[in-house]
């Protein structure tokens, strides 16, 4: 074995951290995104292709090292991707929400409803044939040669619905198509639908299709899993098999022909006599509700699951993978605040609460911290830099760096346990928004609370708080507007104001105290205390109506998050953004906030985007030297079992060799040894076999070499 000459003395604390440098294509925007939502799998000799909600990864299948490809930085219309194939010739062909996109190794080319005859830039399905002809599931079937588009529709074919969910091609070359309205065979010419009416299929709603060994179909309905051979069907449920949930999401067949059945409740294995099944509770399986299955060529099992990430299953273990490109607990950013300190506070759906620096991420969740619910709606900061969490069901959390306190309905006087807004008012009081028990003021020891009964305020639902220069609480509801002075209510709705909607969703508060609302339904108000002014889709570049975030930078210009984009609104110019024409990571914008630095921090469905005008972003100085610089980062988790990924940096590009050692100096593992690109990078160290204590981590690279400590716990 090879030995490495190392000290272990004085090392006192293990970090549980990522620390991730800032490196992206596109220098204005960057993306972080979670690898816990994984939608497709495709195999290309070592490498994975895996996507997800937060892009697109190459993953190494032996070492787990992965290259990341986003909105920011790669041509793709948006982090979300819902299909891959290869064909032939090695060339991906990704299915997203914003189109088609076709990659052969170094060229990007995207097919959408503008520049092709696509019909759909929704493409939930993609597959190639024997001649490498791609079909596409989007608003239809779509056939596309390389250069001619052929179409196929409800309207001119008999395809039973557009809704086209999963493509499968059998020996034979025949297309097997997936809709809401039964299973479709298509052999070039002739039609044939199979629903429940007429067919042994025990639901005309087909989710997923696998054609087997012996070109037998099974297909995945919500009902229940159906094999049919072209003559016979045979239909497998949780009453009359082992199969554990009705609903099957995916289906996936190995080199031994055994069924791999991936349903919202846990993975089956059938091998046509005997179930198998694996959960959360009695396997390593992340999560239970499956994706995604893939059965590569040495006969292991990878699972794309909906919130537990990517695993691994070899027939013994399980390993996990987190194919995002940071530690973002969840892709749906709900919320984001920024401290006096610059830390962005991030909070997800139902992946908890993240801290970070611009180096490094914290996570806290229920498990780890006090946080009451991992869904985090709100955060609010104080005067004394404590953070404020409203959680959807847990209530309110307060959190001072060490200690947590937790308000909920059973022992305080919030009066609702989901909390969607929070403001902090001058005096440093806590005006806190809930979904049905109206709004509370909270000064650190009494509760008020104001609700339609006892009070002007217009309805209990509340979207948005706000708090003015003159002290004056603005209240957005599902009823209307409400302004409190302190004493009396002031109600503005779409009958008695120029209110466009009664639902209002968020509210922000320019340097001119004019009030800028966001309904959902009319699009964005300017109130100045008089005049009402609405803009919308007919009569500005808002791109949709549905305003669910308003922030306004240090130049008074407005930034607005809608279902369609983020638009900038200086007065009188209006500038779109979204996931075709930006680095923006999703169309669907929740939250925005501004830092010192005036770098937008966007949080969408499908990830947080970082984006400045300037072209320069400043996350941190410490990152700024990483990004110039070779560097090895702390793995995480840390400690681990049974595995950890490792993450390095490089400023050029150069002959990386990464290895593990244990503490008698000896290699136990060689994780890359090969040429890599400039870049993050990331590599996983999979410690099954060896045996528990402290391993080494040594990244060797153009004369640059590094060392980390892992702590392995079995």
């Amino acid at each position: 074995m090879k030995k490495l000459s190392v000290s272990i003395f004085g090392i006192l604390v293990l970090c549980i951290f990522i620390r991730l440098p800032i490196h992206a294509q596109t220098p204005e925007w960057i993306n972080y995104t979670s690898g816990s939502h994984v939608n497709a799998i495709a195999e290309e000799g070592n490498y994975l292709w895996v996507g997800g909600e937060g892009g697109l990864t190459r993953m190494n299948r032996y070492t787990g090292e992965t290259t990341n490809y986003n909105s920011a930085n790669s041509s793709l219309p948006g982090n979300r991707i819902l299909s891959i194939t290869i064909d032939k010739k090695n060339i991906k062909w990704i299915g997203t929400e914003g189109g088609l996109v076709r990659l052969d190794g170094s060229n990007w080319t995207v097919y959408n409803i503008d520049n092709s005859d696509l019909r759909h830039n929704l493409v939930h399905a993609v597959a190639t044939d024997k001649d490498d002809i791609t079909w596409i599931g989007a608003a239809g079937l779509s056939r596309f040669d390389g250069k001619d588009w052929t179409s196929y529709h409800s309207a001119n074919s008999d395809l039973p619905d557009n809704n086209v969910r999963v493509i499968a091609i059998d020996k034979d070359d025949i297309k097997w198509i997936g809709t809401p309205r039964g299973l479709v065979r298509f052999d070039g010419t002739n039609w044939t639908v199979y629903n429940r009416d007429n067919s042994g299929l025990p639901h005309s709603d087909v989710l997923a299709i696998a054609i087997d060994n012996n070109n037998i179909k099974w297909i995945g309905t919500s009902t229940g899993l159906a094999r049919f051979d072209g003559t016979n069907w045979t239909v497998y449920h949780s009453n009359n098999s082992g199969l554990h949930h009705n609903f099957v999401n995916e289906i996936a067949i190995d080199k031994d022909n055994i069924k791999w059945i991936g349903t919202i409740g846990g993975l089956n294995r059938f091998d046509g006599t005997g179930w198998t099944f694996y959960d959360e509770r009695t396997s390593g399986l992340p999560h239970n509700d499956i994706l995604a299955i893939t059965a590569d060529s040495d006969n292991v099992m990878w699972i794309g699951t909906s919130e537990g990430g990517l695993a691994r299953y070899g027939g013994r273990n399980w390993t996990v993978h987190n194919t995002g490109n940071s530690a973002l607990p969840a892709n749906r950013v709900l919320a984001i605040a920024i401290d006096r300190n610059n830390i962005k506070w991030i909070g997800t759906d139902r992946g908890a609460l993240a801290r970070f620096d611009g180096r490094n991420w914290t996570m806290y969740n229920r498990a780890n911290s006090g946080l009451p619910n991992n869904t985090v709606s709100s955060i609010a900061i104080d005067q004394d830099n404590r953070k404020w969490i409203g959680t959807l069901g847990g209530g309110l959390a307060r959190f001072d760096g060490t200690e947590w306190t937790v308000y909920h309905t059973m022992n305080s006087g919030l009066p609702h346990s989901s909390v969607t807004s929070i403001a902090i008012d001058k005096e440093n009081m806590m005006w806190i928004g809930t979904s049905g028990g109206g709004v509370a003021s909270f000064d650190g020891t009494d509760w008020t609370v104001y609700n339609a009964d006892n009070s002007g305020l217009p309805n209990n639902r509340i979207g948005a708080v706000a708090v003015d220069r003159n002290n004056i609480k603005w209240i957005g509801t599902y009823g209307g507007l409400a302004r409190f002075d302190g004493r009396n209510w002031t109600v503005f709705d779409t009958g008695n104001s120029g209110l466009p909607f009664d639902i209002v969703w968020s509210i922000a508060i320019d340097e001119d105290d004019i009030m800028w609302i966001g309904t959902r339904e009319g699009g964005l108000a300017r109130f100045d205390g008089t005049g009402w002014t609405v803009f919308d889709r007919d009569n500005s570049d808002v791109p949709f109506v549905g305003v669910r975030a308003i922030t306004i930078d240090q130049n008074d210009i407005k930034w607005i998050g809608t279902n369609a984009g983020l638009t900038r609104f200086d007065g009188t110019e209006w500038t779109v953004y979204n996931a075709g024409n930006s680095g923006l990571p999703g169309n669907f914008v929740l939250s925005i906030a501004i830092d010192k630095n005036d770098t937008k921090w966007i949080g969408s469905v499908y990830g947080l985007g970082i984006f400045n005008e300037s072209g320069a972003i400043s996350i941190d100085e410490e990152t700024r030297e990483d990004v110039e610089r070779f560097a090895l980062h702390q793995n995480y988790p840390n400690p681990f079992n049974p595995s950890t990924q490792v993450t390095y940096s490089l400023p050029e590009q150069a002959h990386v060799r990464l290895s593990v050692y244990n503490v008698l100096g000896q290699r136990v593992a060689l994780l890359v040894d090969d040429i890599r690109s400039p870049g993050l990078h990331h590599a996983t160290f999979i410690a099954d076999g060896l045996a528990s204590g402290l391993y080494i981590c040594r990244l060797e690279a153009a004369g640059h070499s590094e060392s980390r400590v892992m702590m392995y716990l079995r």
